[in-house]
């Protein structure tokens, strides 16, 4: 019989990974769907044998995610609810991936040149007209004299999630706008520190943009694919050459794939 001295401890996970495994049991067995609630933390707790700090810890861990929503309080609105908002999450989870230097830029640059040219593309052939009136809608709000730097930066970040969104697919909807999201903070930088140049930027990132929509609208995918690589290499790649902002007419056109 072994000593006490011999024993060693036994690995165990965490208690909330264990209510995570659970929960995450019963979705893929479709017994929680979005939209369903969570029964009461003083119910759930002991059916689960943990203590409900434990399974509030669980429930933290899914709302940071992405997959539920708490609410606190009394009455038919309080509690956890399983929901569909991955996009936020996964955009915020990202960018501080990129800050801990776990992706490169260029790595970021690549995936969104290649999220893009095939939303861009597929936008071109599936669009409707109220669609892309929308974001007409956008880019004329964009030209709005006056318009701050952050404001633009919101502005042109809607209209290329509104592509990828009208695009019909929706993952690549939802990592397009995590992706863009990861270096958003860090594109408003490069924008604000043109200065004095940045009505001048302004107007060419525009000229991009409403020439996108131009091909997008006219069902010319190739084309609208290979202008937005040249439109994101252009102000994107000055942020992975670690130089100061350019003008995006002065980039070199991005090299047509064999």
């Amino acid at each position: 019989m072994p000593t006490v001295a011999e024993w060693r401890p036994v690995r165990q996970s965490r208690t909330h990974e264990l209510v995570l495994e659970s929960i995450e049991e019963q979705v893929l067995a479709g017994e929680l769907k979005a939209g369903d609630r969570l029964p009461p933390e003083r119910e759930l707790a002991p059916v689960l044998g943990v203590s409900r700090s434990a399974l509030r810890e669980a429930l933290r861990v899914m709302e940071t995610i992405g997959v539920l929503v708490a609410t606190v309080g009394r009455g038919p609105d309080a509690g956890a609810r399983i929901v569909q908002n991955p996009d936020d999450a996964l955009g915020r989870l990202l960018r501080l991936h990129v800050a801990l230097g776990s992706y490169s830029l260029e790595d970021v640059m690549e995936a969104r040149v290649t999220l893009e040219r095939s939303s861009f593309e597929a936008a071109a052939r599936s669009a409707y007209e109220e669609q892309l009136a929308e974001a007409a809608q956008i880019l004329e709000r964009m030209r709005e004299p006056g318009l701050t730097v952050g404001e633009f930066n919101d502005l042109d970040t809607q209209f290329h999630v509104h592509i990828a969104r009208i695009s019909g697919n929706d993952l690549i909807s939802t990592l397009t706008s995590a992706v863009r999201e990861s270096v958003r903070t860090l594109i408003l930088k490069a924008e604000e520190a043109t200065g004095e140049d940045w009505p001048s930027t302004a107007r060419a990132l525009n000229e991009q943009h409403t020439e996108l929509l131009r091909l997008v609208r006219a069902g010319e995918g190739g084309r609208a694919a290979d202008l937005v690589e040249e439109h994101i290499r252009g102000f994107h790649g000055t942020l992975v050459e670690g130089g100061g902002p350019a003008d995006p007419r002065s980039r070199p056109r991005a090299k047509k794939r064999s």
